[in-house]
């Protein structure tokens, strides 16, 4: 009885490797997956990323055979190898750490090599029989890591900026369904943790939402930028090795199959370096988190208690809080979404750092901006959609006491203002302070207002808009 034979032995320019009998990926994969064990983030773990080098080989491939690079044979069983990735297959083929040198050498081989054995398959040989489709000659013909890579890199942003979108906008609109259902809700409104003037709940919760519904446009903004791309650069931008209306046409391909408006750079050379879209998207990711988790601060704040807090609003209880104080329950979803903002903010950094690292003509720290944009793009998608089903969704107000709070407020003496002066207002605060009594009885005492006119004055509801002296 004969062994069953596990692996297969390939070959590179660092001599032979094992590579298991069953495997798609190759040689140059297998170095990778020995290499780097570094984030334990794999290529697998984002299937935009593979789908997106899927169709960025397919488009390559479609230009070469029209440019007769390519034979047509070769060139059809790589776009039907695509098809099937793009349709969810070969997908665990994919094991490369994303942390990695090589500006992505491994990850584009990786995918070169996983497409040319399914290709060799379709064509009716083995894999590995790399004679009928290479990796190298055919999978990446007329191509570089250097315009491959991050082309793939931001046609997989902008896929899955489409799902974080969806997730802000559905959290916008539970923030607005709140909106609604509190807007007739009296409450104290703060500045600097201190009574200011009233409003409703439903104003604070509107602003949360017009508040995010700007990120909405910001990142549309900086998302377009992504569209530059520099397939045809090859190396550094001249197209070494690339024939002629190769680049036009690939840029053309993949904007047909992707449904995506993409551009060829006008300068190669200059793209081919230039990070400064991944660099203007993370910021608008940083601008994004920084604004949610202060509403989420926010959400705390106005939820602290149960009775020695603010104790405004009710948050869903999730899990028990404490295991030592019995009946505590903690915020813990605000909380989550804070520290998935502290990690967005910080990636941002590293992108910030890794774009300036750059030298000459490429930047080889491409490996950790996708790393980072790859991972604050899934984390605030997630967060947002946690905060929303778990928290937003069930939050209610304590209305009774937040109109009590509004009633007792020192705040409110800010709406005498326009009949009694700035100072004769200070002086009531002050007296109201140091005595504990209601500023409405100093008031009359001092004879400055009737009963009717503090009445119409000191309305809760008249104090929501401006006011009547000024109409």
């Amino acid at each position: 009885m004969t062994k069953e034979k596990k692996y297969r032995v390939e070959s590179d320019l660092l001599g032979e490797l094992n590579v298991p009998i069953d495997a798609y990926y190759g040689v140059q994969t297998q170095r990778g997956i020995n290499n780097y064990r570094i984030s334990c983030m794999k290529m697998y773990d984002f299937p935009d990323f593979i789908v997106s080098f899927a169709f960025v080989k397919k488009a390559a491939a479609m230009a070469n055979a029209e440019v007769g690079a390519l034979d047509p044979h070769i060139s059809e069983a790589i776009c039907q190898a695509c098809d099937e990735i793009i349709g969810g297959a070969l997908w665990k083929n994919f094991p490369i750490d994303l942390m990695q040198g090589g500006a992505g050498t491994s990850v584009n081989m990786n995918a070169n090599e996983v497409i040319a054995n399914r290709a060799i398959e379709i064509l009716g040989h083995e894999k590995g029989e790399y004679q009928y489709c290479m990796p190298n000659d055919h999978v990446n013909c007329g191509q570089s890591t250097n315009d491959a890579y991050p082309t793939a890199i931001r046609y997989a942003v902008i896929r899955m900026n489409k799902k974080l979108v969806v997730s802000l906008e559905r959290l916008i609109t539970s923030f607005r369904n709140k909106a609604e259902e509190f807007k007739d809700a009296i409450k104290m409104g703060r500045t600097q943790l201190q009574d200011a003037v009233p409003m409703t709940s439903g104003q604070e919760f509107a602003a949360f939402a017009n508040n995010l519904e700007e990120e909405v446009l910001n990142i549309a903004r900086n998302e377009v930028l992504l569209h530059e791309i520099n397939m045809g650069g090859t190396a550094i931008g001249t197209g070494l090795n690339a024939a002629p209306g190769y680049a036009d046409l690939c840029t053309a391909h993949l904007s047909e199959i992707t449904h995506e408006k993409f551009e060829k750079a006008s300068d190669m050379i200059e793209a081919t370096p230039d990070t400064g879209a991944y660099v203007s998207y993370s910021a608008a990711l940083k601008r994004l988190a920084v604004k949610l988790s202060k509403i989420c601060n926010d959400l705390r704040l106005m939820a602290s208690g149960p009775r020695c807090g603010l104790a405004e609003i009710n948050l869903p209880p999730m899990a028990p809080g404490s295991s030592i104080m019995p009946g505590k329950v903690n915020p813990v979803i605000p909380e989550v979404t804070n520290q998935v903002c502290f990690k967005v903010i910080g990636n941002d950094t590293t992108i910030s750092f890794a774009a300036e690292a750059g030298q000459l003509q490429l930047n080889v720290m491409e490996p950790v901006i996708t790393e980072c944009l790859f991972e604050s793009i899934t984390w605030l998608s997630h967060a947002m959609d946690t905060l929303r089903e778990k928290c937003v969704d069930g939050i209610t107000i304590n209305a009774e006491h937040n109109l009590e709070m509004v009633r007792h407020s020192i705040g409110i003496v800010t709406a005498l203002n326009p009949y009694i002066g700035y100072k004769n207002s200070t002086k009531i605060a002050k007296e109201a302070l140091a005595t504990g009594k209601s500023l409405v009885d100093i008031v009359l005492e001092k004879q400055l207002l009737s009963k009717e006119q503090l009445d119409e004055i000191l309305d809760p509801k008249a104090m929501l808009q401006v006011h009547k002296k000024f109409k």
